[in-house]
């Protein structure tokens, strides 16, 4: 063989040697971008408590009002899940006792308008609730089953807070499951009760889970319930519903947040945020402005998606 024919050879195998490892290293590098995707939309729960904790950082919390459901049936392991997975920093979800004890996930007293069953949940039995399906947000059977709280507890610890819905009167049973599933720290009940009640009532775990009360601003006694818990509890934060956004007490929530405590505002219907609500954020989401020039730090919305896709253009949520 010539010296050239050689040289040539050389060439032509370093040159397949090259499009093989090129080949080779492609996919790896591929695969190592996806990770890093995936990485970016999952914030550790700590980060999430801490967030929850700090009512000056720029991170606004999104909360999904009975999971994802216009893409699974409220209240469904499905529901929450897709929260997870898009990034939602809380759920909310709504807890109530069967007639044998049993916790179980349903927003509504009766189990008739989101299963294919029929009755009050305080008058049916968890064996009978496994019979049943649940229904999606227009009323079509899915395959989908209700939940336990403690499933529940299960599928979110440690990576998404919750919020227990319908749970006050039951709490002590609640907090048994909470405690069974190490979630005390993710957790967070609230009531729209005063302070003195609350104390009364449900003192003995004003330290072990966060309480948040709920305080309507059209309420004329509205001031001094938040100085009440202001002075006493320091909440980790208020829920305040919003009738009309020319209320008065909307000016407080700097003042409120100097003390410790973060704003938390529906954007579910007009009647919890004076008509800045998710629907007509579906069609211009500069709707949700006025969240955010009124220092709201925790919005519960309908529209998770919408919503986290608004916040993260202005560099508000990881």
């Amino acid at each position: 063989m010539t010296r050239r024919k050689l040289n040539l050879s050389i060439l032509i195998i370093g040159l397949c040697f090259a499009c093989k490892q090129e080949i080779k290293t492609a996919p790896k590098e591929q695969v190592i971008s996806e990770d890093v995707a995936i990485e970016n939309n999952t914030v550790s729960i700590d980060s999430l408590i801490a967030n929850l904790k700090n009512p000056y950082n720029d991170q606004v919390i999104v909360v999904a009002h009975r999971g994802d459901w216009r893409n699974a049936p409220e209240n469904s392991l499905q529901a929450i899940k897709n929260c997870i997975d898009m990034g939602v920093d809380m759920v909310e979800i709504d807890v109530r006792e069967t007639k044998d004890g049993q916790l179980v996930l349903m927003h509504d007293e009766r189990i008739d308008r989101t299963t294919t069953g029929t009755g009050k949940v305080a008058d049916v039995t968890w064996d009978y609730l496994q019979t049943v399906e649940l229904r999606d947000g227009i009323g079509h059977r899915t395959a989908h089953k209700v939940p336990t709280l403690e499933e529940v507890l299960a599928l979110t610890k440690g990576k998404i807070l919750v919020n227990l819905d319908k749970s006050y009167e039951i709490f002590d049973k609640c907090y048994k499951i909470v405690e069974k599933t190490g979630t005390q720290k993710e957790v967070i009940i609230k009531g729209q009760i005063p302070y003195d009640q609350v104390k009364e009532e449900f003192g003995v775990y004003l330290d072990k889970i966060f309480f948040m009360p709920i305080v309507r601003l059209n309420n004329p006694d509205a001031k001094s319930i938040i100085n009440s818990y202001l002075e006493n509890l320091k909440p980790v934060a208020f829920e305040f519903t919003v009738p009309q956004d020319t209320i008065a007490l909307i000016s407080d929530f700097e003042a409120i947040r100097s003390k410790g405590s973060s704003i938390w505002v529906n954007s579910l219907w007009p009647e919890h945020n004076g008509g800045h609500d998710d629907e007509k954020a579906v069609l211009d989401t500069s709707v949700y402005d006025w969240f955010i020039k009124n220092h709201i730090d925790i919005i519960q919305t309908d529209r998770p998606q919408n919503l986290i896709s608004y916040l993260r253009q202005k560099g508000l949520h990881q």
